[in-house]
């Protein structure tokens, strides 16, 4: 398991400009991106064990936080 955070600028980092772009003029995508963010950083909070959680709610947000990226992804590809 890595202790690293998942920022999106770095799981796309040919996309940061469209992410950019999008998230100054679709605020759906801006949604997704900060929710995305929001989720990552617990994420990153409970592998560090700055804020221990139980293993299924780990395992839960690591979901919630693949599902978001899937859907950032999908609207990166069409842009």
């Amino acid at each position: 398991m890595s202790h690293t955070p998942h920022e999106l600028a770095e799981e796309f980092p040919d996309k940061v400009a469209a992410m950019s772009a999008l998230k100054q003029s679709d605020a759906h995508f801006a949604k997704l991106a900060d929710e995305y963010h929001e989720v990552n950083r617990a994420v990153h909070r409970a592998e560090t064990n700055v804020e221990p959680i139980e293993e299924l709610a780990e395992v839960d947000l690591r979901k919630k936080r693949s599902a978001l990226k899937d859907e950032i992804w999908g609207i990166l590809a069409k842009a």
